[in-house]
């Protein structure tokens, strides 16, 4: 079992940045692949970013790749998504979760989520 708390969420302009933090408990977190879902009003839910265990390997949707960078601390069990250039249509709440990365990759939903923090990107 992994708990996660996200946080860092925020109101910010479009262009800015803001770092979201995930904090999981367990013993076990260093052996999940974390990542990163997002849902805005009226819409699906989407898939954002996913590290690996080990943090060598990443995957982003397209639509934030080169703006969204994804890391992992395991000897803090947190996981972060730094946002830069930020556009409106990044507004949604922002989800942490736990996995298996080939289940990134796939399309698979993952196994645990956290509550998700409001990200609103607006001027």
């Amino acid at each position: 079992q992994v708990q996660l708390v996200e946080s860092g969420g925020g109101l910010v302009q479009p262009g800015g940045s803001l770092r979201l933090s995930c904090a999981a408990s367990g013993r076990t977190f260093s052996s999940y692949a974390m990542g990163w879902f997002r849902q805005a009003p009226g819409k699906e839910r989407e898939f954002v970013a996913a590290i690996s265990w080990s943090g060598g390997s990443t995957y982003y949707a397209a639509s934030v790749k080169g703006r969204f960078t994804i890391s992992r601390d395991n000897a803090k069990n947190t996981v972060y998504l730094q946002m830069n250039s930020l556009k409106p249509e990044d507004t949604a709440v922002y989800y942490c979760n736990a996995g298996s990365y080939i289940d990134y990759v796939q399309g698979v939903v993952p196994d645990y989520w956290g509550q998700g923090t409001q990200v609103t990107v607006s001027s």
